[in-house]
């Protein structure tokens, strides 16, 4: 009968042991020009960037973890936009409010205010308990910190995030900055797959800027990157849309992102005001505990919240889906706030110079995107 039990208690652990699933959602370039800065002061001197947010709130809500690009820092006063970004505390607050989980700091505009700023930026974002990469204070931190891990619905998800370059300043010592460097990424991914995360994704500031086609360059850094055992990339910087790819090497399928646009700004030249949101929908299939002949009425059942190991290969990528992104500018709209709008829900009161543009901005996105 001892088999038999043992048979019966495997069979209906199976059923304790339900298919677990993870969303991630991905936003382009968070800026803050000095148009969007203006538009947000209010008459107390505080600044408001609540209505930036709140028609996309429920797109970055409904994802389980929220991944943005924060391509500005936090350096205090005065508060300016492009070329050298400090945007205001509120930003921040009002972009965690929005939904966001984490946020990426490896950009050509994180050392804009040098290591005040850097150093800022850091502080506040620990201060609202916001996990954070790309830029640390000491090489210590960096230690502590990476990868990012992102422990949540039974999955354990590891991120890493580097840039191209600073626009020429240079990391003061003892700030880092992770930049793109293979034989640095070659063993951050070593360390990274070494404590077995489900899945590995690389968020990377790389390209040319408006080129809406990833370069040699781009290409032959993301096969590299997935040959190290990265799962899926993430790119940003080009402030346009770039394309989509999915490969597979037999037994999973990499999504590779070369460019999500922009997500907020006050940017206005073609292709440049509106970016791709994308979300990734994780799943896998749980398997039950190891037999214990000798005594399988002890075999040990965590609970569903209960964190388990996986093997390698049990988690798989379930489809990915897009969303396309359109700013609503004040000049456009006659309000006095910037407006992220979803371009597949645009407003029946929108003017019609502005939803002339957003159209035009998802055409010509769509086409980039087909197959």
């Amino acid at each position: 009968m001892r088999p038999l039990l043992l048979t019966l208690l495997l069979s209906s652990s199976l059923s304790l042991f339900p298919q677990k699933r993870l969303t991630l959602l991905f936003a382009g370039d968070l800026m803050q020009h000095q148009a969007q800065i203006d538009a947000a002061r209010q008459p107390d001197g505080s600044y408001d960037y609540g209505a930036c947010f709140a028609p996309v709130r429920s797109l970055i809500e409904g994802a389980d973890v929220a991944i943005g690009n924060l391509e500005v820092t936090l350096g205090g006063l005065p508060y300016k936009g492009y070329p050298a970004f400090s945007a205001p505390d509120e930003y921040l607050t009002a972009i965690h409010e929005a939904g966001f989980d984490v946020l990426l700091t490896a950009n050509n505009h994180c050392l804009d205010r040098g290591r005040k700023g850097l150093e800022r930026t850091i502080r506040l974002l620990d201060s609202l308990h916001i996990p954070h990469l790309g830029t640390y204070r000491t090489p210590e931190e960096r230690q502590e910190r990476l990868p990012l891990l992102i422990e949540k619905n039974g999955f354990r998800i590891a991120l890493l995030n580097y840039t191209s370059g600073t626009n020429g300043i240079r990391v003061t010592p003892p700030n880092v900055v992770d930049y793109i460097a293979r034989t640095v990424m070659a063993d951050d991914i070593r360390h990274a797959r070494s404590l077995r995360p489900d899945a590995l994704i690389v968020c990377i500031h790389w390209g040319e800027e408006y080129q809406r086609t990833p370069n040699t360059a781009q290409r032959q850094l993301a096969d590299w990157l997935l040959a190290q055992g990265v799962t899926h990339i993430i790119g940003s910087h080009p402030h346009v849309v770039q394309p989509v790819e999915v490969c597979s090497d037999g037994l999973e399928r990499h999504v590779v992102v070369y460019s999500l646009g922009n997500f907020l700004s006050n940017m206005s030249a073609p292709h440049t005001d509106g970016g791709l949101v994308v979300t990734l929908e994780l799943e896998k299939q749980p398997l039950p505990p190891p037999a214990l002949p000798r005594t399988p009425c002890l075999i040990s059942r965590p609970t569903t919240d209960e964190a388990w190991h996986y093997p390698d290969g049990n988690c798989h990528l379930r489809s990915y889906r897009t969303h396309l992104v359109w700013v609503a500018r004040p000049r456009l709209t006659g309000q006095r706030s910037f407006q992220l709008l979803r371009t597949d829900s645009l407003p029946p009161a929108l003017p019609a110079e502005a939803r002339s543009r957003a159209l035009r901005f998802v055409q010509a996105t769509e086409r980039l995107l087909q197959p």
